[in-house]
């Protein structure tokens, strides 16, 4: 992920947003020849996402920072543990401190909303899977974070895989023109995806032989009777109004997929933070 010149280009200009023409207060109380160690600490318990990042944000500002990893993404983490080591300049770890636990903090917070879906959903076979409503510029991070927490990415943009929404089906005049004008210059490769309200939109996105069908904000009877009208013709996707406490449920209608996008848009921030063991003038 790290290897991606887009990442670094985000926790570049992150922190130059914090830093802007100088940390004021750090520069005030530091000559600059001092220097520590910190702990990064989890106040409760999290599945770790995004340590590399974290880690790079003190490497960009400081390369000469020692930056010590404990865990690895995908692992949990319990209250008091600490998840990474950070010495050197006390005045870089200050001025970088900030933008690493943004970083870090969202995406824990995603990896661990996620893996709480996961788990709801254990044994059904059925892939919990992110949406797009993602924070601009961050999606790559966002999602990144979804897979770290066992979820699964949907397309990532408009530009990889074709979703035929209710609008887009409204424009072209019904499911069937929609599908017939994107095969027409679809290049190989990728698949369609038709959003349907009923079983009507079903049976008419069954027709057109699209490779997945959305269930859109139906019941969960409606859902189980289009699965078995669907009979493995096309990968269902559930999705709208998933929580946790129903997705279980939804699971077990015999959907493929389930996809929620509370997953980016709505998951907590995980409380760590960036506590100094030693400090040496």
């Amino acid at each position: 992920m790290l290897a991606d010149a887009g990442v670094k280009e985000l926790i570049g200009k992150a922190l130059e947003e914090d830093i802007g023409s100088g940390d004021l207060t750090t520069t005030a109380i530091l000559t600059g020849r001092e220097t520590g160690a910190a702990q990064a600490v989890s106040k409760g318990g999290i599945v770790i996402g995004g340590i590399d990042v974290f880690k790079e944000v003190f490497l960009t500002r400081d390369p000469t920072l020692a930056v010590e990893a404990h865990f690895s993404d995908g692992r949990s983490a319990g209250r008091g543990d600490i998840l990474a080591c950070v010495s050197g300049s006390l005045k870089s770890i200050l001025m970088a401190e900030r933008v690493a636990l943004n970083f870090f903090q969202r995406m824990c917070g995603i990896a661990t909303l996620t893996h709480r879906y996961v788990e709801a959903v254990q044994g059904t076979g059925v892939k919990i899977m992110d949406t797009r409503k993602t924070t601009p510029t961050l999606r790559c991070l966002e999602k990144y974070a979804v897979t770290a927490g066992g979820g699964t990415n949907h397309r990532f943009g408009l530009y990889d895989q074709v979703l035929i929404k209710d609008n887009h089906i409204s424009a072209a005049g019904s499911i069937s023109l929609a599908v017939e004008k994107v095969k027409k210059t679809l290049p190989p490769g990728i698949r369609i995806e038709v959003e349907t309200k009923n079983l009507q939109e079903v049976d008419e996105a069954l027709a057109a032989k699209v490779d997945i069908i959305m269930l859109d904000n139906m019941g969960v009877d409606a859902m189980k009777e289009a699965v078995t009208v669907i009979s493995g013709r096309a990968l269902v996707e559930a999705s709208g109004n998933v929580t946790l406490s129903n997705v279980r449920e939804i699971a077990l209608t015999g959907v493929d997929l389930i996809s929620v996008g509370a997953l980016t848009h709505s998951a907590p921030a995980a409380d760590i933070s960036l506590l100094f063991k030693e400090t040496r003038k």
